[in-house]
């Protein structure tokens, strides 16, 4: 009755969270915060220290107007201008009638407007709908003197925006896929609608219960819009896998003849302990992308965490319970093309994987062989992984803002969306007081603008051209947002070419702040910060790069410690950790060369190779694959071991393990790669990434690693699989060995 009881409370809990999961999204951000870099603290510089009205700030692409430097053109600015006042949450706006820049002025006689957000209620990306309402009340007002007419946003905040939308999009694209083939292969599996149900259930509940959960946490820290990728893709895969393992064990105490609640506490009993373990290995891999300081990398590792905890824990408490109640109905719905459920069923089905078992230890050097050299050909790819942002257009086409952004493109203006904002501080002199200080910013704006990647430099001294006596006629919202409060400080706008790449403004930025204040001004004592898009995307880079080494080292280290407390087999943990980084390698093999050298990424609709694959990607594959791979070396090991201490050889345990595993490995994995792929068929390119990693990693773990490499390393070390104490039957013995 207790376990009905803790069934009920967990049912219950969940049962209350379900409302919250409905609005998750509008509290996950999209912006990338990376703590303690310099970009970031350039924009908390900006506020604190300038006050500036454009610390977040959107593009207004217009065309269809008169040229802007043209009366006619004016007067139709100063509508739109004049009407941008007004929106609530504009901080602040610029235009060709403020500056008078010739940066304003595109090719073709476009034109945008800069417009400062600030909001006091949510996220500042709020603000954007109502900016688009206005912007096409703007449009409509203009159409009938000026028919081509068109207003678009772009720029940070609207890009954020639209790839949100996208990755609703694809949450909802990626489900409708997954969901109806995966209750064919569980159909397929089980020959049951009712026990092919319970694992979709628990996936599901474990997907809503995550978003709900994180949505709380979205609310008082910072979490990516990934969450609600990673937490359905992950759902759907660790979800279905530990429930796909309960009922299958439920179902063959069923058949061997007992009622179902003898039934469901011997599956709870056989299953439970290998979830924990092998949720736990999962989860380790979660909680070290917790010690990287990027809100995407953190917020995948939170939803990894919740997801795992929450699926293991449904599993274990209210899918007994509910396997207690059905009893035989468990077979109830069985499909006409599917066996029915019996006591030889098993050894039916088992007697294939025994044969193959017995081929794999008949010739253990020729299947290591056979199957090692292709993965370790592929592995090799790895070494060529590029982790620099992708070359090509691979943000949603279509996008409003994409479009906008194209357009500047053709207006040769797209450098105002990835400026560099360069604060310059000196050690003593006042900027705007003195001859010096004046002088030191004139000289550092030249500099910079001299540069050929550079399209134009705007700062206090560019706008004044030159004159420091003509400060005093330029308007309270000009100084803020270029000269700090105490006028040691200054801000310069550095606006890359159209040419430049994202890849090319990374390295300029890297140049920038090798080369340092001290030589770039020639000022002892001067100091220079770089933030942006160009300075974030570095920043990013460094830290994923610098923090990747030493997250491997912490996953490997935990989840060795993880088996060799389970096992007790130094080789059993070693032979593990060594298969799991064979896969993680073979998969970003597979990743460089779709991906990056692009043979064959069309057909998953990347027309051509990236050049390069996202930082993100392969710091969190690795964390995800690492625990999901030890999940079916946990399910055939320990049935080894259980086979050894109930007295067969090695030469017999071995086909025996994989008599009683490989079935559920395959069926599982199958359901594993059919959710994984799933997301590589979106319009987020690093959700298509790492769906594709992922979808490789388990197709080569549960084929040629787990069925082949394994039981032939198993064969070949013999009793030294067990060494030290791994054969020992005593009380001390790991649970996990008399169990799943």
């Amino acid at each position: 009755m207790r376990r009905f009881w803790v069934a009920g409370v967990v049912l219950a809990a969940v049962v209350a969270l379900l409302p919250f999961s409905f609005h998750t999204e509008r509290h996950l951000e999209t912006a990338t915060r990376v703590e303690g870099s310099q970009a970031e603290t350039v924009r908390q510089e900006l506020v604190s220290r300038f006050h500036s009205p454009f610390v977040d700030r959107v593009v207004l692409v217009i065309q269809g107007l008169p040229p802007a430097d043209s009366p006619e053109g004016e007067q139709a600015l100063e509508t739109i201008v004049t009407r941008l006042r007004e929106e609530p949450g504009v901080s602040g706006v610029v235009s060709y009638l403020e500056l008078h820049d010739p940066i304003f002025l595109g090719k073709d006689g476009g034109t945008f407007v800069l417009v400062g957000l600030s909001s006091t209620e949510g996220p500042v990306e709020s603000l954007v709908p109502k900016l688009h309402e206005r912007a096409n009340s703007l449009a409509n007002e203009l159409l009938g003197s000026y028919p081509a007419v068109k207003l678009e946003l772009t720029g940070e905040l609207p890009l954020n925006f639209d790839i949100r939308k996208a990755s609703a999009a694809d949450v909802q694209r990626g489900e409708s896929l997954v969901i109806p083939a995966t209750l064919a292969l569980l159909l397929v599996a089980f020959g049951s609608l009712v026990a092919a149900l319970i694992p979709l259930a628990v996936g599901q509940l474990a997907i809503a219960t995550t978003l709900a959960i994180s949505g709380l946490l979205a609310q008082r820290f910072h979490l990516s819009i990934l969450v609600q990728n990673l937490a359905t893709m992950l759902g759907l895969g660790l979800g279905i896998d530990y429930a796909l393992l309960m009922v299958s064990r439920f179902r063959e105490a069923i058949s061997a003849g007992h009622d179902g609640s003898v039934a469901s506490v011997m599956a709870a009993r056989q299953a439970g302990h290998t979830l924990l373990i092998s949720s736990s290995t999962v989860a380790i891999g979660f909680l070290a992308l917790l010690t990287v300081p990027i809100s995407e990398i953190r917020s995948i590792g939170v939803a990894g965490f919740l997801v795992a905890g929450i699926s293991v824990l449904l599993t274990i408490t209210l899918v007994p319970a509910v396997l207690a109640l059905l009893g035989p109905r468990i077979d109830a719905g069985r499909m006409p093309f599917t066996p029915k459920l019996d006591a030889q069923r098993a050894a039916r089905t088992g007697s294939r994987w025994r044969k193959w078992g017995k081929v794999i230890v008949a010739h253990p050097w020729l299947a290591l062989f056979l199957a090692g050299a292709p993965l370790l050909l592929l592995a090799w790819q790895a070494t060529r992984l590029n982790t620099s942002v992708p070359k090509g257009d691979w943000l949603p086409e279509s996008a409003e803002s994409v479009h906008a952004l194209h357009t500047l493109e053709q207006m040769d203006r797209a450098g105002v969306v990835y400026s560099m904002r360069v604060i310059v501080e000196l050690p003593a002199d006042s900027i705007a007081q003195t001859d010096a200080g004046w002088n030191t910013l004139d000289r550092l704006s030249k500099r910079l603008a001299s540069d050929p990647r550079c399209a134009r430099v705007i700062s206090i001294t560019t706008i004044a051209q030159g004159d420091r006596a003509s400060l005093t006629d330029l308007s309270p919202e000009t100084r803020r947002t270029f000269l700090s409060s105490d006028e040691r400080a200054a801000l310069l706008e550095v606006v890359p070419a159209t040419s430049v790449s994202l890849r090319d403004q990374v390295d300029w930025v890297r140049e920038l702040r090798k080369a340092g204040a001290v030589t770039l001004t020639g000022v002892p004592g001067a100091t220079l910060q770089i933030g942006g898009i160009p300075a974030l995307n570095a920043d990013y880079q460094t830290i994923v790069t610098d923090r990747f080494v030493p997250l491997m080292a912490m996953v490997v280290g935990a989840t060795l410690l993880a088996l060799l407390a389970g096992f007790r087999s130094l080789f059993v943990a070693v032979k593990a950790i060594a298969l799991n980084l064979l896969s993680v390698a073979a998969s970003f093999g597979a990743l460089v060369l779709v991906f990056q050298d692009g043979r064959g990424s069309s057909l998953l609709g990347v027309p051509e190779g990236t050049g390069s694959v996202f930082p993100l990607v392969p710091i969190v594959a690795f964390a995800i694959v690492f625990g999901l791979s030890m999940d079916y070396e946990v399910f055939l090991v320990a049935r080894v071991l259980e086979a050894r201490r109930s007295g067969l050889s090695e030469m017999d345990a071995i086909p025996e393990g994989l008599a009683r595993t490989a079935g559920l490995i395959t069926s599982a994995a199958a359901i594993m790669i059919v959710v994984f792929a799933a997301f590589t068929f979106g319009n987020f390119l690093v959700v298509k990434m790492i769906g594709f990693t992922l979808a490789v990693a388990v197709l080569i773990d549960a084929t040629l690693v787990r069925i082949v490499i394994g039981p032939a390393l198993l064969h070949i070390a013999g009793d030294w699989n067990w060494w030290p104490g791994g054969l020992t039957t005593s009380r001390g013995a790991p649970v996990i060995a008399n169990h799943e």
